[in-house]
């Protein structure tokens, strides 16, 4: 439900959050089929309260085309229907969905066929056959993200295993998971406790002023790249100095004792300082490390770290497991929910942009998106018990030998060798590799996709977009498809939620064009 926090056109409807629904505290982690009653519920009441003369049909099939000239109706062709459903408008919340593979993906599967090896590409991992994983057999896994996270409860408690405190008792059923990724660590915990006392006012420095002036830049704007630092000239300070603001105000006002100035002097010079002037400014006023927001070393946390063997890296990164978990279930360390807060006002602002691409979604995700604690906990009983076993970042996975090879930068001279590999990502949501009909019908109507392959929309209200930039007056599609896609799965209450604020957008825009058709129609 929306609150007062969600600044938008529409009404605030107020209604009970997860956790007051399931009657749970908010330290409590809600599993996904909890989320997904609470969902359901929240539906059904949604249609209950519809307004007399609204009325809500529910076709099960499948879309298959939409068809319609721009300035008429469109038609909607299902799947096993010879006759199209009529609209004046469609709007498209089609959801993750299911890809082509790639080229790598393409070589290494035609590779383990030819070596009776085994090869599970991104999928969605419920929905993947994990019964060619055998048990003892070493898997090379390449992600660390909830993808990962859910291959691991799978193959684990949903092989029979079971936990005694923190200690993992196996059913030997399991295989031996080596996992590693490009930054070699898992997503950072949930946050384990709630907000409290003043929030950060946001936005400050990477607002709608920033965002209308970057836009109306007649030469454009650097847009981004793939990494921390490197998204572009002129996107990535105002992110950084927005996210640092977030970090910095929760620190001086609610924790004055950790710092060595007023925040009223302190914030004066960070509004008017740049790049290294922050840099020593935060350098003289805040003397612990550990209260400074770092966003490259966040990023990559075992840039430039080495150790000499495998086994030294698994006590490593267990520590760095343990110390993410206490840092993350401690409000002294509440700055990082006041960064999360940022992050969230941060991705409002990019959206706005429009044609960011996946860098940062990806970082935010990493960053507030990741999987709560008790799953943390888990991993590391499961490495203690030797179940799952860490190879470092920049992992790279080679075909040779009649195997597949992978190694890591953190580890020089390590490699695992094993005969099955699985890719723990979701497939990315090209438009050209995607599976769905409709999405790939869309594209080939006029509908156009960004050079990471998201369908372009209309920043401001999810039109989709053709060739020449003009919006489509009666289609409209929001989701993680396009390229107007919002943060995480599920908004936290009283943060503001991108989602909220677009999809209201996106409603106001229908209703407006009804109700414009509606009057022409009467005139």
């Amino acid at each position: 439900f929306t609150d007062e926090t969600v600044a938008m056109e529409g009404p605030v409807r107020e209604g009970p959050t997860l956790h007051e629904w399931a009657g749970i505290d908010g330290r409590t982690f809600a599993d996904r089929q909890l989320q997904g009653a609470y969902l359901r519920w929240v539906h059904e009441q949604a249609v209950a309260d519809l307004p007399p003369g609204v009325v809500v049909h529910h076709h099960p099939r499948r879309a298959l085309r939409v068809s319609g000239p721009r300035e008429g109706r469109q038609r909607v062709w299902l799947e096993g229907r010879p006759r199209p459903l009529l609209a004046d408008l469609v709007v498209l919340t089609l959801g993750h969905l299911d890809a082509e593979l790639d080229d790598q993906q393409i070589e290494l599967a035609e590779y383990a066929r030819a070596h009776g090896l085994v090869h599970l590409p991104p999928d969605f991992t419920a929905d993947s056959d994990l019964s060619a994983l055998k048990a003892g057999e070493p898997v090379l896994v390449r992600g660390f993200g909830l993808a990962f996270v859910d291959l691991m409860v799978l193959l684990t408690e949903g092989r029979g295993g079971r936990y005694d405190g923190d200690t993992y008792v196996p059913s030997g059923q399991e295989p031996v998971l080596y996992v590693g990724s490009r930054r070699g660590v898992p997503y950072h915990s949930k946050i384990g406790y709630d907000w409290s006392g003043e929030r950060p006012p946001l936005p400050r420095f990477f607002g709608p002023p920033e965002v209308e002036a970057l836009l109306a830049r007649p030469e454009g704007f650097a847009r981004g790249g793939a990494a921390v630092g490197n998204s572009g000239r002129d996107v990535w300070p105002l992110v950084e100095k927005e996210l640092g603001f977030a970090h910095y105000h929760r620190l001086f006002t609610v924790h004055p004792e950790r710092t060595l100035m007023s925040w009223a002097d302190f914030e004066e010079k960070y509004a008017a300082g740049n790049g290294t002037d922050i840099q020593a400014l935060v350098s003289a006023a805040v003397p612990d490390p550990a209260d400074r927001l770092d966003l490259a070393a966040l990023d990559h946390p075992l840039d430039g770290v080495r150790y000499g063997s495998l086994e030294e890296f698994q006590d490593g990164l267990r520590t760095y497991i343990e110390q993410d978990l206490n840092r993350r279930h401690n409000p002294e360390h509440s700055p990082d929910l006041a960064v999360f807060l940022g992050l969230l006002s941060v991705y409002g602002q990019l959206v706005r942009l429009g044609g960011i691409g996946p860098w940062w979604h990806g970082f935010f995700s990493y960053l507030a998106s990741g999987p709560p604690g008790p799953r943390l906990r888990q991993m590391l009983a499961l490495s203690r018990a030797g179940v799952v076993k860490f190879l470092g970042a920049d992992m790279t996975v080679s075909a040779e030998g009649g195997v597949f090879r992978a190694s890591s930068a953190t580890v020089p001279g390590a490699f695992v060798e094993a005969r099955a590999l699985v890719e723990a990502r979701l497939p990315e949501p090209t438009v050209g590799r995607a599976r769905d009909t409709l999405l790939r019908a869309l594209h080939a109507d006029g509908a156009v996709e960004t050079p990471d392959g998201l369908l372009r929309v209309d920043p401001a209200d999810g039109r989709l977009l053709d060739g020449a930039g003009r919006p489509h007056p009666r289609r409209f599609a929001l989701g993680p498809f396009t390229d107007g896609r919002t943060p995480g799965a599920f908004t936290r209450p009283r943060t503001g939620g991108p989602a909220f604020r677009q999809n209201d957008a996106t409603a106001r825009a229908a209703l407006r064009f009804l109700r414009e058709l509606d009057g022409s129609a009467a005139a």
